[in-house]
């Protein structure tokens, strides 16, 4: 349940992409075609980006996409990655992302009583509601987090990673493109896709991930 809130949540915000490149194609028209810039989309574009990279923080947890270093990490066994993977969450994620909640909380009521806007250009609009996202966003991270644990501790009872959800990949797009290129023949097309189809597995299990749930 916690996953799919995670990839709902991330899905929703991945539309804000379609209003910050609408946002800066205006501005690059108004600027460079109309000599009439305005200040003002420098900031919503900036607030855009910003709540879009805050917002998918919790749905990039629960597809195992973070950043890691797994230089020896993939060659542990998964109850071993396990055992550290819930010794890294409870020492140090679970108080970093409770301090984040705490601090952006406060951040952002400060920015609604003073009714603060933005002072990087004249004028600038409203950031009380963009502030706001931050405390949201860590609980949301919050939340996965604490799926997170709890696979880790099936995984140190079974000696297995739980499924994931799965969702849209690379190598989807990659699989897309062999199915309608006219300049692979029908065998090589379907070995390419499996050994695509292998490597990202492989890949994908070298972390914490286990087995995609389809």
């Amino acid at each position: 349940m916690i996953d799919a809130i995670s990839a709902w949540v991330g899905k929703a915000a991945a539309w804000l992409i379609v209003g910050l490149m609408t946002l800066v194609c205006v501005e690059v028209f108004k600027r460079y075609i109309m000599n009439m810039p305005t200040a003002w989309i420098f900031d919503a574009s900036s607030m855009f980006y910003g709540t879009l990279f805050m917002l998918a923080g919790a749905y990039t947890l629960a597809q195992n996409a973070h950043v890691r270093g797994d230089f020896l990490y993939s060659s542990m066994r998964p109850r071993t990655q396990a055992a550290l993977d819930l010794v890294l969450y409870i020492v140090f994620f679970l108080p970093g992302i409770a301090a984040l909640v705490y601090a952006g909380y406060d951040y952002a009521a400060l920015s609604w009583r003073i009714g603060e806007h933005s002072t990087i250009t004249a004028e600038g609009p409203p950031i009380y509601y963009f502030k706001s996202v931050i405390p949201l966003a860590g609980a949301l991270v919050m939340l996965q987090g604490f799926a997170e644990i709890v696979r880790c501790i099936v995984c140190l009872k079974t000696g297995e990673w739980p499924s994931r959800l799965k969702d849209v990949a690379e190598i989807d797009v990659v699989e897309e493109q062999l199915a309608h290129s006219e300049h692979v023949d029908e065998e090589t097309r379907k070995a390419a896709i499996e050994r695509a189809q292998q490597i990202d597995e492989t890949a994908r299990k070298r972390g914490s991930g286990g087995d995609l749930q389809t």
